[in-house]
């Protein structure tokens, strides 16, 4: 459809309008049940026929991941304003999906809301219908990690248990695997990725939760308690897709914590974990690394995937990004082209020092679109819901840690890292993938064609002002705006 310069105002005014109207019940993020009418997610109907649906989410919170009442049609274009090409024939790699780390703290507080209201939050967030987030993706701790209320691995013999007598489950039978169990009686599909935060002490340099290093005599020890960790997930129903062998290797001051160096990581793979995983029979992918893309990241990523030996059983590499750049990820993968690429932690900082409408940029440029132009076949956020303290947490754990949901008691609130993935994770479904698009001025964006033949585009205002563009699929065009930092999902 071809606007002039003052329908494409108009068009602006009445999206705003139109958003603020329908969003108004959630605009102020105070706290509503997870099964009211006025969920964010629920979807406002255009007043007339579109070939486009809106999702929107702005910066001063009066639209939350809202449906605007506008009309969208392609047709030839008579404007000069900058233009996002969708061009579904260059494609690139294909998606796992997009959701958070559920910490023990996560599945602790929803563990204490009433089973029905616990059942509505969770199927607003897993639930693969059109009214859901559809959540595909779930990092989990590989025993405790510093967002659970107490430390503890699988294995907390006090004398060396090198056979894994001890090694059990349990800790996280009272509440963590039955939520586990939920989701997936919802969303049997999404895919898990473990990671642990430390080995056992008795395996480490220092025998203590903090720092430390895996022994070298218990390598052997350490690559049967994962294959044991795998094998017993599996046997209470919840398949794990893929592991991370340490969080955080270069960062040994969290509670728990381990530092592992890449050479350590290369040799551990290669003589242990790999053989084991084979042996085994299990097909559990092996992810490298998992911390920042900064330099010294990119050298341990380096020396795991240029060991043939090491790499041999490795599916790929993964990444935070509290240090270093984004891009960093675009070149892993063109030094390792058969080596997958994932992002697996963002933080989100309690709200004071922040403020909804730098994080909503912040994430949405640097995770939901720059890390999957980057060739990440899923993003995370950290973590999925916290109480109002911002716990539980371990002693020396994070204490600003805001969790995509903040629950207290049954009530819950949406956070900015709820509105960040879900304008990916409700469209962009696994098995999706990636296609090319421009990137003009002040609007970033990705965009992919889905497998049931739906095309996705997200994208960002970066700039100070409202900004007209417009959106070219197979030689028509489609004018449209946003104001200033919000972001938007266009399907069609």
């Amino acid at each position: 459809m071809t606007f002039p310069t003052a329908a494409t105002l108009f068009l602006a005014l009445l999206l705003l309008g139109g958003c603020k109207k329908d969003a108004e019940p959630a605009a102020s993020n105070t706290p509503t049940t997870p099964n009211t009418p006025t969920t964010p997610t629920t979807p406002n109907t255009p007043t007339a026929p579109s070939q486009v649906a809106v999702w929107l989410t702005m910066p001063d919170k009066t639209a939350l991941f809202s449906r605007p009442k506008v009309s969208l049609v392609f047709g030839p274009n008579t404007n000069t304003d900058p233009t996002i090409a969708v061009d579904t024939t260059q494609t690139f790699q294909t998606m796992d999906g997009f959701g958070y780390t559920l910490t023990g703290g996560s599945a602790y507080v929803l563990s204490q809301m009433t089973a029905s209201s616990r059942a509505a939050l969770i199927r607003e967030l897993f639930a693969t219908d059109s009214t859901y987030l559809g959540v595909s993706y779930l990092r989990v701790s590989i025993g405790a990690s510093d967002l659970s209320s107490q430390v503890y691995t699988y294995d907390d013999a006090s004398l060396p248990d090198p056979s894994l007598a001890s090694f059990s489950l349990a800790p996280d039978q009272a509440y963590f695997i039955p939520v586990l169990r939920e989701i997936l009686a919802v969303n049997p599909a999404i895919k898990i990725l473990g990671s642990p935060w430390t080995a056992p002490s008795w395996m480490k340099s220092n025998n203590s939760s903090v720092g430390g290093s895996l022994l070298p005599q218990y390598y052997d020890a350490y690559a049967r308690y994962f294959v044991k960790y795998i094998q017993q997930m599996a046997a209470q129903g919840i398949p794990v897709d893929a592991v991370t062998l340490q969080n955080e290797p270069l960062y040994g001051g969290n509670n728990p914590s381990m530092l592992m160096t890449g050479a350590q990581q290369a040799t551990f793979i290669k003589n242990n974990v790999g053989p084991a995983f084979q042996a085994a029979g299990l097909t559990t992918k092996i992810i490298a690394y998992d911390h920042n893309p900064d330099q010294a990241g990119l050298n341990f990523v380096n020396t795991v995937l240029s060991d043939p030996a090491a790499s041999a059983y490795v599916d790929g590499s993964a990444f935070h990004l509290y240090g270093g750049s984004i891009s960093a990820l675009g070149g892993i993968h063109d030094q390792f082209p058969s080596k997958h690429v994932y992002f697996t932690e963002q933080w989100t900082q309690s709200p004071g020092t922040t403020s909804f409408g730098s994080d909503l940029s912040y994430h949405v440029n640097n995770l939901e679109i720059g890390a999957v132009r980057n060739w990440s076949r899923n993003v995370l956020e950290w973590n999925l819901a916290s109480d109002p303290s911002f716990g539980p947490s371990t002693p020396g754990g994070c204490t600003q840690c805001l969790g995509a949901v903040t629950i207290s008691g049954n009530t819950v609130t949406r956070n900015v890292a709820y509105y960040t993935v879900a304008h990916s994770s409700k469209f962009v479904r696994p098995g999706s993938v990636r296609v090319a698009t421009n990137v003009p001025p002040n609007l970033p964006n990705v965009a992919y064609k889905t497998p049931n033949g739906k095309r996705v585009l997200v994208v960002l205002n970066t700039g100070s002002a409202l900004q007209n563009f417009n959106i070219q699929y197979k030689g028509k065009m489609v004018n449209t705006s946003l104001y200033s930092g919000s972001v938007a999902t266009y399907v069609w």
